[in-house]
């Protein structure tokens, strides 16, 4: 018993080793990045402005905040003629990439964006992307697993093992519909199955509209196929198989900047990101580690 607890909780452990072991090393960085480096930046700033920014969405997509921010901020910078969406994403939940979604579209309307799949643009973040004046894709990515998916693990047995039973007081006949400590009825199931099958008819149908796809073919561009670059452009997914710099070159174009100047990403937020970025792996390592320890 306590072996499992301390696994079901190795995940926090994980996370508190990681900011006790690293604290001070990310104060001191803070720190010289105040002293060392955001005096040259004030001044590179001041001496040009930028027209053209550049908007990451990598990882998977949990929350928008951050991307509807960068998005938000070009829409009102008035010197900002075009925006490039560099995806590397496997998707994620439904509601946030919607919205990434929309928010490109509502900024497409002020000024172009050229979406870049520069891995893997899959999913809910093909979803984001399909609103832009251009999809390109590198010649090694991924593009496409147009679909949508409810999952959930059945631990009635494990329970059973370790003497857990769970105690339920409910109003609704479909209010455990995707419990996991038991096998789904049969009407749950279909509770659920109706649910997925109007969101993928939302996905299908905004695919189509925005790339200008029969719907009726959705088989041969959705139903969770997976495409190289060049299997997506076959079946319209994507307009070009290219490099970043084509990418980017093809938003000066359509961007009708003379003289391109990019904005550049504060340090210090990429700093902080990087941070994140390796907390986050660290704590897969450790609960993947876990996991097969246990």
């Amino acid at each position: 018993m306590r072996d499992f607890f301390r696994f079901m909780f190795s995940p926090i452990i994980a996370i508190l080793d990681f900011v006790t072991k690293y604290f001070k090393t990310i104060v001191f960085l803070t720190i010289m990045y105040f002293i060392v480096f955001d005096a040259n930046d004030s001044t590179m700033n001041n001496m040009q402005t930028a027209n053209l920014q550049k908007i990451e969405l990598s990882g998977p997509i949990m929350d928008s905040t951050k991307v509807l921010e960068q998005v938000n901020q070009a829409k009102e910078d008035n010197n900002i003629k075009g925006v490039l969406f560099v995806v590397n994403s496997p998707g994620g939940a439904v509601a946030p990439s919607v919205e990434i979604a929309y928010a490109i579209k509502e900024l497409k309307e002020l000024k172009p964006v050229v979406a870049y799949a520069s891995g893997v643009m899959a999913s809910g973040s093909y979803y984001a992307s399909i609103w832009a004046n251009k999809i390109i894709a590198n010649p090694g990515s991924m593009v496409g697993s147009i679909g949508v998916i409810f999952q959930g693990a059945n631990v009635e047995e494990l329970m059973q093992k370790i003497g857990v039973k769970t105690q339920t007081v409910k109003i609704g006949k479909y209010k455990e519909a995707g419990t996991p400590t038991r096998a789904w009825e049969n009407f749950e199931k279909a509770e659920l199955e109706k649910v997925i099958d109007d969101t993928y008819d939302m996905f299908i149908t905004d695919v189509s509209s925005a790339r200008k796809l029969k719907k009726a073919n959705h088989k041969e561009f959705a139903d969770a196929h997976i495409f190289t670059a060049r299997q997506a452009k076959a079946v319209k997914l994507v307009d070009e198989v290219a490099t970043l710099s084509f990418a980017q070159d093809e938003l000066i174009k359509i961007s009708k900047v003379s003289t391109p100047i990019w904005k550049k990403q504060d340090k210090f937020d990429k700093f902080i990101d990087k941070v994140i970025n390796q907390a986050v792996t660290n704590f897969s390592i450790r609960f993947m580690d876990g996991l097969k320890a246990y």
